[in-house]
């Protein structure tokens, strides 16, 4: 790939499309966020219950203002790309245009959630084999420096406690929209082996507990409107490590060092990783339904 590497933004709907281009091309952006390495060349813009055509258009225009085209289609807005970030806040879509990209054979970043629902992400994941893309997705949230920090103290992760918010989607389902940033500092935190999710709803929101195989548990708290994440690593003993997320440097930067190091080749993160978020939700909302524990998807 040249020095710049030429990215492909396919979705308007969500404000990460926007925070991400400020961060590589917005030159009032502090110099010490500003991403190098990157050249977004166009943004494809469509409809999606997640936002309206005035918020739209207002996207538009700052892109525009920072020097990226943006067009209604998609030949148009891949050509010519190194790599593709796939940013679409309605996970329904999410299929449809990973459908679109794969056969690019281009790096794909898929911003969260992985999908809509289980068979969706099982059909990406197909596509992800048949091309042999080379493929990322993550929240931001697993990179805070704070969470990170924490993480880095050491403590061995027997039992774990993350917070965070919950919000009400415009169209699907909630919990997987927005519950993707707690789960994955669950994960994060605790690894992989999660087996069954148990689920408790209140005026206050949600709590589920995530069962492993070894004895350990993880308990995930979602609050409507409390937009303040957090975690709590606990050991055996007495050890524990605590990281409430304070933004003193912005998650979303943090997030985009790592697309840069994956768009340049490395390996970030496993694909079992990231299935195991998506299948915990998955497990989580099947809880809440079913008032009894869930098994949690495996690959």
């Amino acid at each position: 790939m040249s020095e710049n590497i030429k990215v492909a933004l396919i979705g308007l709907d969500t404000s990460h499309t926007v925070a991400f281009a400020g961060l590589i091309h917005d030159p009032a952006t502090p110099a010490e966020q500003q991403i190098k390495g990157l050249q977004v060349t166009k943004c494809l813009r469509f409809d999606t219950p997640f936002q309206n055509t005035e918020g739209l258009d207002k996207r538009q225009a700052y892109l525009e203002s920072i020097g990226i085209p943006v067009t209604l289609d998609f030949d148009e807005a891949v050509e010519g790309c190194d790599a593709i970030m796939i940013e679409i806040n309605d996970p329904s879509k999410h299929l449809e245009y990973f459908e679109k990209c794969a056969p690019l054979g281009k790096p794909i970043f898929l911003d969260k959630p992985f999908a809509d629902n289980l068979e969706n992400m099982k059909k990406i994941i197909e596509l992800i084999k048949k091309y042999n893309i080379r493929f990322f997705t993550s929240s931001s949230l697993r990179y805070d420096v704070d969470f990170v920090e924490a993480l880095a103290k050491g403590v061995d992760a027997h039992k774990v406690t993350v917070w965070g918010p919950v919000g009400a989607a415009p169209a699907g389902s909630g919990l997987i929209w927005y519950g993707c940033h707690v789960f994955e500092m669950l994960q994060a935190a605790m690894g992989r082996g999660a087996q069954s999710v148990s689920a408790y709803e209140d005026e206050n929101g949600y709590v589920f507990q995530v069962f492993y195989a070894d004895g350990r548990r993880g308990t995930v708290d979602m609050t409507p409107g409390a937009y303040q994440y957090g975690a709590l690593i606990r050991n055996k003993e007495s050890e524990c490590a605590l990281g409430c997320v304070t933004m003193r440097i912005p998650f979303y930067f943090m997030l985009m060092k790592e697309i840069v190091r994956f768009f340049n080749g490395e390996d970030i993160l496993p694909l079992e990783d990231s299935v195991e978020v998506m299948a915990m939700q998955v497990a989580a909302e099947a809880a809440l339904a079913s008032g009894k524990a869930e098994p949690v998807f495996h690959l």
